[in-house]
């Protein structure tokens, strides 16, 4: 008897010794989007890009997000580290805006106009996908990771001369 106690006793400290299982693992996005902050303040890593990598970065990133060809993007403006963005929308023929800040790698983006004031926010929260660029030149890879972990690349070649208007 006093053995089949020290058994249960052993059992259940050892049981005690695993990991806890109160809170799910991260999220392959969770993980990529840790890196950048919740919020929607300025970008609190200090932008590289120079005014035309910047429009050419997120001209190409919002082409990607939203399936558009690189030549459907229009960019409207520039305020500060800000870019401000227009295309043609696909189902009613009005049109679809967009702002566009980079944070170290990643591009950040926010619909502007949007019916529901809730939608006008920084996509940069958790579940959110998390899109990050390479600059090599003229040619501009945009690698987006989507909350199930699943991942695309796409490549884009804007010249800056293009986008210096």
């Amino acid at each position: 008897m006093r053995a089949l106690a020290v058994m249960f006793g052993t059992v259940f400290a050892l049981a005690a010794c695993g990991e806890r299982a109160d809170a799910p693992a991260p999220t392959p996005a969770e993980k990529v989007s840790a890196v950048n902050p919740a919020s929607d303040a300025e970008a609190s890593v200090p932008v590289v890009l120079n005014a035309a990598d910047l429009r050419g970065v997120c001209k190409a990133g919002l082409a990607a997000i939203h399936g558009q060809n690189l030549s459907a993007i229009e960019i409207d403006g520039l305020e500060g580290q800000i870019v401000n963005a227009s295309w043609r929308a696909p189902v009613d023929g009005g049109r679809r805006r967009a702002q566009c800040r980079v944070d170290g790698d990643i591009i950040t983006w926010k619909q502007v106009g949007a019916t529901n004031p809730e939608q006008d926010r920084w996509m940069n929260q958790s579940g959110d996908p998390v899109t990050r660029f390479v600059l090599d030149g003229d040619a501009i890879t945009i690698n987006t990771t989507l909350p199930d972990g699943s991942t695309t690349a796409e490549e884009y070649s804007v010249a800056a001369e293009q986008e210096a208007r």
